[in-house]
C-alpha cells in the first residue's frame, strides 16, 4: 500500500512538473516576438524574462550567433543583420535558466529601388536607313534622344519625348545608313544608355 501512494505521488509530481515546463514555455513566448525586414531580425524580450541567451541557427541547427541578454527593467531588443547570409529560413532560439523557445524566420533580399535599376531602351535598325527606339518602365515622363555620326562623334539630331512609362519611335536619315549613327538616350532620373546599330 506504501509503494502504491508513493508510486501516485511521484506520478502526480511528474504530471505537475510537466504542467509547469508547458506553462514556462507559453510565459516565454507571450514575453518575447520576433519580427524580420527583409535581412534584418529583431527579437524583442520583454520585462520578467531575466537572463536569456539568444540564438541564430541554421535550419539544421548550425550556430550562426549567440548573445546573452539580461532583461531586467524593461524590454530589450537584440537585433540581428543577416545581409552577410543567404536569403531564407533561419531558426531563434531563446533559453532561460527555465525554459526555451524556437522561432523561425525566414529572410528575404531587398529589391533594388526602380530608380537604381538601368534604364531599359532599346534600339534596332529596321532597314538601311531607320532605327528604331523603344524606351519602356519611366519613372516620369522626359526621354532626351541625342543622335550622332559614329565616324565624327557630332550630333545630327536632338530631341525630347514626354511620354509617360515608355515609348516606340522610329527615326530615318538621309544620307546616312543606320550602322553610320548610334543613340544617346537619358532620362528624367539621369539614367543614360547608348544604343549602336
Amino acid at each position: 500500500m506504501i509503494m502504491k501512494t508513493l508510486f501516485t505521488v511521484a506520478l502526480a509530481s511528474a504530471l505537475s512538473f510537466g504542467a509547469f515546463s508547458v506553462q514556462a514555455s507559453d510565459d516565454l513566448k507571450e514575453l518575447s516576438t520576433v519580427n524580420t525586414n527583409y535581412k534584418n531580425v529583431k527579437i524583442t524580450l520583454k520585462e520578467g524574462v531575466g537572463n536569456a541567451k539568444v540564438s541564430i541557427l541554421t535550419p539544421e541547427g548550425k550556430l550562426l550567433s549567440s548573445r546573452k541578454v539580461n532583461v531586467q527593467d524593461g524590454n530589450v531588443v537584440v537585433p540581428y543583420n543577416l545581409t552577410n547570409l543567404p536569403a531564407g529560413e533561419y531558426q531563434v532560439k531563446i533559453v532561460t535558466n527555465e525554459d526555451e523557445v524556437s522561432y523561425t524566420v525566414e529572410t528575404m533580399d531587398q529589391p533594388i529601388p526602380a530608380s537604381e535599376l538601368p534604364l531599359m531602351a532599346y534600339g534596332k535598325s529596321l532597314d538601311e536607313n531607320t532605327v528604331r527606339l523603344a524606351v519602356i518602365g519611366l519613372l516620369e515622363p522626359g526621354v532626351q534622344v541625342r543622335i550622332f555620326a559614329s565616324e565624327t562623334g557630332k550630333m545630327i539630331h536632338e530631341e525630347r519625348i514626354d511620354q509617360p512609362e515608355g515609348f516606340t519611335k522610329n527615326f530615318s536619315f538621309d544620307g546616312m545608313s543606320s550602322d553610320e549613327v548610334y543613340m544617346e538616350v537619358s532620362d528624367a532620373k539621369g539614367r543614360t544608355k547608348t544604343l549602336f546599330f
